[in-house]
């Protein structure tokens, strides 16, 4: 298992050109007891900031001017190592099911539409995170159990 504190220093960035939908996402997972959120307005800033250092969880927007979030998806998938597990939750008022199928198939992790409802957004951020730590532990070979380390089958 991971620990929960491990989880609560994790870096989250959140996407979004409007500044209350960053305050209400950054509020949720203020109180939520995440300690290292950085909010940015401007898409192609978000890319330069996942470049310059991967953040654990990227929080979303589809709708934005300039680079719209399907851009930012396809941006940070090519910045993302292939072994590397970087959770994409998108939020977006977008509740055209063609609107999920694209961004989950630009690498999105998961999708929620706007209105969020927060307590749901918090679990679900919650867990998309300790997904990353869980993978980036067994990567590390410390994700072991016991057993047979050679899988379920082995």
């Amino acid at each position: 298992m991971v620990d929960a504190e491990a989880i609560r220093g994790a870096r989250i960035l959140v996407v979004d050109d409007e500044p209350a939908n960053l305050a209400l996402v950054r509020q949720v997972l203020a109180r939520e007891g995440y300690r290292h959120v950085t909010t940015e307005a401007d898409p192609r800033a978000a890319v330069a900031r996942v470049r310059e250092g991967a953040p654990d969880l990227v929080v979303l927007d589809l709708m934005m001017p300039g680079l719209d979030g399907y851009a930012v998806l396809d941006a940070v998938h090519r910045l993302t190592p292939p072994d590397d597990l970087l959770p994409i939750l998108v939020l977006t008022a977008d509740t055209r099911v063609e609107a999920r199928r694209r961004a989950l198939a630009l690498g999105a992790r998961d999708v929620m539409t706007k209105p969020i409802d927060v307590f749901e957004f918090g679990l679900r951020a919650g867990n998309l995170l300790q997904l990353r730590f869980l993978v980036a532990a067994l990567r590390a070979g410390r994700g072991r159990t016991g057993g047979d380390a050679e899988g379920p089958e082995g």
